[in-house]
């Protein structure tokens, strides 16, 4: 152990004559593990909110959507069966998009009703149930037979309908007639309840079997464009981008990402503020550090003189008051990244903070601990306390021996 290392230490176990100094050091420590504390809980708890709105989000949508400049297209296996065969790619299935009213006994809303092939939309969009899909399945010898609809649970609620209810699908797209435009208005059964937990989705989001809404839009074989699930969300933009150049123009590709850009950028902007402001705590807390480093050297004044006249050097006298400040702040750090991780455990397990869901998406406060996340907090601790000691371990150094024998 370097003489350093040595000295530092006993001037952290050894008492004051100035207990205030003592006091100030212990609200070191304390500032620095409630800041980190801090950091860690809110961190992990937009970790969670954006880990859980994603899943959301991707399981009431497709990982990629392809799509046809000038709306829909027809010849759409050939399509699909390219898609498939690209790697990363796990499913593709065709689907129909438009909007329009639906109306009910008891009220009417605008909504979005989507299209689709029951075999195949509940491998790319997995909220999806298979029973509840099975529902919209038509068989030959149910053509005539009424057709169903599954409606979002929130969309259900608006119009007061329940499973078996009747409902009717009314398209702007319509016919045209010697007096005008016609809006086609066609009625369905309600199949089954659809929640995702986005209340987005469950207030607007309808499901249909995909030759009903052909139909019902008079397009004839054409769809709207091709969902696909991908097997690394993460590889999601570069297959897009793939498909897009492999298909060519006037196909265009997009994912989930680039869909929902503005909300995860502003997600993300809002978790790197928080940081920077709670990253504030921390800093208050390296005031303190400086402030009783700074009197120690002004009671340890004898000390670093004899200590020079001893032979020790600038960087060394630097070094021990540098430790010192060091020792204090990844004391504090510790402390925090302890109890931080022990809260966000207790909040994960017990879940004692309940939410508003009407409000928020879910109903439990989502938490999702990173070690990336603890690892940066750390760090940034101790680097905000390692600059707080720079300034007091400079002054030590630049200590005069002779004027502080002289006055000391």
């Amino acid at each position: 152990m370097s003489f350093e290392f040595f000295i530092s230490g006993r001037y952290i176990k050894t008492k004051q004559r100035q207990a205030f100094i003592s006091l100030i050091t212990i609200l070191s420590v304390a500032g620095v593990a409630v800041g980190v504390m801090a950091l860690i809980i809110v961190i992990a708890v937009m970790a969670g909110f954006e880990s859980t709105l994603k899943d959301r989000i991707l399981g009431a949508d497709a990982h990629v959507l392809v799509m046809r400049h000038g709306g829909p297209f027809e010849n759409y296996e050939e399509v699909v069966d390219k898609i498939r065969n690209f790697k990363g790619v796990e499913a593709a299935a065709p689907f129909v998009y438009t909007q329009a009213m639906i109306r009910s006994s008891n009220g009417i809303s605008g909504a979005v009703i989507r299209g689709v092939q029951p075999e195949l939309a509940g491998k790319v969009v997995t909220r999806l149930k298979e029973e509840a899909l099975q529902e919209i399945v038509k068989s030959p010898e149910d053509a005539d037979a009424v057709p169903r609809v599954i409606l979002g649970k929130e969309l259900s609620g608006k119009l007061g309908v329940l499973k078996g209810d009747p409902v009717y699908l009314i398209s702007p797209r319509g016919m045209v007639s010697p007096i005008g435009h016609m809006p086609v208005m066609k009625r369905f059964e309600t199949a089954a309840l659809f929640e995702s937990g986005m209340y987005e989705y469950d207030a607007t989001l309808a499901f249909v079997n995909l030759e009903d809404a052909q139909r019902m839009l008079r397009i004839g074989d054409s769809v709207t464009g091709i969902e696909i699930r991908v097997d690394d969300i993460m590889n999601s933009d570069k297959i897009s981008r793939m498909i897009a150049k492999e298909l060519g123009f006037p196909f265009w590709a997009r994912d989930w990402r680039e869909m929902n850009h503005n909300l995860f950028s502003a997600l993300k902007l809002e978790k790197t503020v928080m940081f920077i402001i709670l990253s504030l705590i921390i800093l208050v807390a390296a005031f303190n550090i400086a402030s009783s480093l700074i009197m120690m050297v002004m009671e340890k004044t004898k000390d670093i003189a004899i200590l020079k006249a001893m032979g020790a050097t600038n960087r060394s006298i630097r070094r021990i008051f540098v430790l010192k400040g060091m020792v204090i702040g990844s004391v504090g750090t510790l402390i925090g990244v302890c109890l931080g991780s022990l809260m966000c455990v207790l909040l994960k397990e017990y879940q004692f903070i309940k939410l508003d869901q009407k409000v928020y998406i879910m109903s439990e406060l989502p938490v999702q601990l990173e070690f990336i996340d603890v690892g940066v907090i750390a760090l940034a601790a101790i680097f905000i306390c390692f600059l707080a000691t720079l300034y007091p371990a400079h002054q030590a150094s630049r200590l005069n021996p002779v004027e502080a024998f002289r006055y000391g």
